[in-house]
């Protein structure tokens, strides 16, 4: 499973990439919006855009997203963003919605036109794995179903709990649900499931992408599926990371080796 690192900020892009472990970077407006109030130091937009297309280089994609809700708006900014950045590191994927509440169908036209002028589409905000195959069937390099919100979801209409009362926004969510489901989905990691099953079964080139990961449970529930890559903000991988165990035995081992002398060995 390749991983991308869900952010904007270029302190955690760094950081990440310095472990070795990062294959991509997903954005949005949103993101993007809070890493330039905190981080950009007297960069505008674009140059900020700029410096993490170079941070992550040549070998891992880039996520950019696009604002407008019509496929004719969708479009031209897409080809904007490709035509100002893509020049950059070579990496620049563009994050159309499945659809947009100006139309339905806006998703797909766009990602068909893209597609056909050799622009890499990543199909974001996917709530359903039929939403996916029409996206692959329309061209979409990348498919994005958004595990943690279809999580929310299930547990807002469905069981009738009130998020940040009942339940935080990181907690984990039962892959096989809790006896309910939106129309057929379990859980989360049941739509990336669902999803990988469905693309795979008839040979799509298109990569699925589990996004709004909340958890490290979730990230190794969906890598149990085989999903192609996952996208994971920095919190949920330095979560990855710890266990109370690894931390007591790193100590033990530490304080032996102390007392045994070990540390001669270095001088």
């Amino acid at each position: 499973m390749r991983i991308f690192i869900d952010t904007a900020s270029l302190n955690e892009i760094k950081e990440a990439i310095s472990w070795g472990i990062v294959d991509g970077v997903t954005t949005n407006p949103s993101l993007i919006r809070k890493a330039v109030e905190n981080e950009a130091k007297g960069k505008n937009l674009e140059e900020y855009i700029v410096e993490i297309l170079k941070v992550a280089g040549p070998d891992r994609p880039v996520s950019l997203e696009v604002m407008g809700l019509k496929a004719e708006d969708m479009i031209r900014e897409a080809e904007i963003l490709y035509d100002k950045f893509n020049g950059v590191a070579k990496n620049v994927v563009i994050k159309i919605p499945i659809n947009t509440y100006a139309g339905h169908y806006e998703g797909l036209k766009t990602i068909k036109r893209l597609s056909e002028e050799g622009i890499a589409v990543n199909c974001t905000l996917i709530m359903t794995p039929e939403q996916a195959l029409l996206a692959a069937k329309a061209g979409a390099r990348y498919v994005s179903p958004f595990a943690g919100r279809i999580d929310d979801y299930i547990r807002t209409t469905k069981l009738g709990l009130k998020a940040g009362i009942d339940f935080q926004k990181g907690d984990y969510y039962p892959w096989d649900g809790k006896g309910v489901d939106d129309n057929g989905i379990r859980s989360g990691a049941d739509l990336v499931e669902k999803t990988v099953m469905i693309l795979e079964n008839y040979d799509y080139e298109t990569e699925v992408i589990a996004s709004s990961i909340r958890n490290a449970r979730q990230v190794r529930e969906v890598a149990m599926i085989g999903v192609h890559i996952a996208t994971i903000p920095f919190k949920v991988l330095e979560e990855m990371l710890l266990h109370p165990k690894t931390e007591e035995g790193v100590k033990k081992f530490s304080d032996d080796a102390e007392k045994a002398g070990y540390k001669e060995i270095f001088q």
